[in-house]
């Protein structure tokens, strides 16, 4: 790009600069040096190739979304929380919100991830104890009591059954008096990684995509700010996947969901803003700086070539950033502290939209209340001591950075390329199908852990406290532990609610449900009215395994 362009391009964002809002702060070093909000080429120099670094704010997006970086506003802080029963979680909520948190994020327990109630014989012995149990929408008017859910954004992290729970938090915000179509958050809805990853799915492919495209076409509609879908590359990653392969399938899944809309007939200058990612923040500072940075070049130039989005917000990759669980080691776990904040500073030098910092005893038990403080004032002391908000895309222009994002964005192509050849019609989505059936990604994952795995037990990478530096002094933490009694308290409670409900009510609105399932008419609706009937979540999944049978997972050696 030559000087004339480059100037340009700097006139460009200094007039978006001008216009947008900028927050009341401090922008000087600690010495009291004041920093410009952006650095790029000397005037009236050439830089080859500089239009695929560009300005903030502007097509290719590599640099951020936004002409003012932080200065126009923070990442949000949203700690990821949920156990036992909705009463603690509700506690804990209370706790993050009343010490800066800025958004909510919800964990399941894995009857909930998996669409089983708490009284199912599969649950017995796991209620409430990786996350919060939800048997209905009265555990959801529970669970965010006292929260008001239209000023408040929430994430909640499932998969398989997440649209009866998500009908569960709107009848919950029905119950609060909330104006529905104000709701702010996120659902992580994405089934794709669940076949590729995390293995939490409830039926084949095809019906979860079928509730997906309904869900999509229905916050589109209904709830314009609520993001239906949150890609999620993190479970990929926490599988062993190396941050090419994280980027690549995670993008890939998108590419699918995208597809999915406009097979729907969707505009996808409308339904695109409302997909959103979720990316794990590894140890490898620099890599994982440059892989959100290609992130977002990839996601806007497919969404504006391959997919026909014109707006800007089409085109824009917003995404929620998680520390690595898979790092933190229950060797010498103070040590996590640190790991945490270096992976959360390499999130917000990429330019996360909102960030989870795990809690140092997290590779052992969920976080007690001290530790899931310490992981919240992790992010506030970068936030507010660092000066890393001050300056957008900081480590623009750096020739390493820039060169590890070409090479991670290189990658990430090459894998594209495999994926659709894998396919029967040229389209992302059917090598994705293929590539699930096949056991592909899951083969490819593996071979990289094993990879991961070997320099690991021969030295070659090295974990402080694990194969290094192995001496320690501390002591054991106590840890926390979840007691069966929520279990017992849980399964008294649901069998009391199915007691005080109108059965016949039920039992139409699940009818219902399922005779609009064999219709192409969407599916929410109905799933609401089952909802607001106090319907539980184990009925409403058993009723639609009942119809479209389960996904079983070939055997593969």
């Amino acid at each position: 790009m030559d000087a004339n362009e480059i100037a340009a391009g700097r006139e460009r964002w200094q007039q978006r600069y001008d216009k947008a809002h900028k927050r009341h702060a401090d922008f000087t070093t600690l010495s009291g040096v004041e920093v410009e909000p952006l650095y790029g080429p000397a005037e009236g120099v050439e830089y080859p190739g500089f239009e695929r670094i560009g300005w903030p704010g502007e097509f290719p997006f590599t640099r951020g979304l936004y002409p003012t970086g932080y200065r126009g506003r923070t990442w949000t802080i949203r700690q990821f929380a949920g156990f036992g029963n909705a009463v603690q979680t509700n506690e804990r909520y209370k706790l993050i919100l009343g010490a800066g948190g800025g958004g909510l994020s919800v964990a399941f327990d894995m009857p909930t991830l998996m669409g089983r109630d708490s009284d199912d014989g599969r649950s017995l012995g796991e209620v409430g104890h990786c996350g919060v149990a939800i048997d209905s929408a009265s555990d959801m008017d529970v669970l965010f009591g006292g929260i008001d859910l239209q000023k408040v954004t929430t994430s909640m992290t499932i998969s398989g059954p997440a649209v009866p729970v998500f009908c569960m938090y709107l009848v919950a915000a029905e119950r609060q008096g909330a104006d529905l179509s104000k709701l702010d958050g996120t659902l992580q809805t994405d089934i794709f990684k669940e076949y590729i990853a995390q293995k939490e799915w409830l039926f084949d492919p095809e019906p979860h995509l079928r509730l997906i495209g309904d869900l999509m076409e229905y916050c589109a509609q209904e709830i314009p700010k609520y993001k239906p879908l949150s890609v999620s590359g993190y479970h990929i990653r926490e599988a062993g996947s190396t941050a090419a392969q994280e980027l690549a399938y995670t993008l890939a899944d998108g590419f699918g969901y995208v597809e999915l809309g406009l097979s729907r007939g969707l505009d996808v200058n409308v339904f695109a803003p409302g997909l959103s990612f979720f990316f794990d923040a590894h140890i490898d500072f620099f890599e994982e700086i440059a892989k959100f940075r290609a992130a977002r070049r990839i996601w806007a130039r497919w969404m504006r070539d391959v997919y026909g989005a014109t707006s800007e917000k089409a085109q824009w990759l917003r995404f929620h950033t998680q520390t690595a669980g898979v790092s933190l080691t229950a060797q010498q776990p103070v040590n996590n502290v640190v790991r945490t904040a270096v992976e959360a500073l390499s999130a917000i030098l990429g330019g996360t939209n909102s960030l989870h910092t795990n809690a140092l005893d997290e590779t052992l038990a969920l976080p007690t209340d001290e530790s899931a403080e310490i992981a919240l004032r992790t992010q506030q002391v970068l936030m507010e001591e660092t000066g890393v908000v001050n300056v957008a895309d900081p480590l623009g222009g750096s020739w390493y950075v820039e060169a590890l994002t070409d090479k991670i964005e290189a990658e990430a192509e090459a894998i594209f390329q495999r994926i659709k050849e894998r396919g029967t019609d040229g389209t992302i989505t059917s090598g994705i199908l293929r590539g699930i059936e096949d056991g592909w990604f899951t083969s490819a994952i593996a071979d990289s852990a094993y990879t991961h795995q070997r320099a690991l037990e021969e030295g070659d990478k090295r974990i402080v406290g694990v194969n290094c530096h192995t001496g320690t002094i501390a002591k054991d933490l106590e840890i926390m532990r979840v007691s069966h009694e929520v279990e017992r308290e849980q399964v008294k409670l649901l069998q009391a609610r199915r007691t005080d409900r109108d059965q016949a009510a039920v039992d139409a609105a699940l009818k219902r449900m399922i005779d609009i399932s064999r219709t192409e008419a969407n599916m929410v609706p109905a799933m609401l009215d089952a909802c607001r009937a106090e319907a539980t979540l184990g009925e409403i999944c058993d009723a639609l395994r009942a119809e479209w049978g389960v996904y079983r997972e070939p055997a593969r050696f």
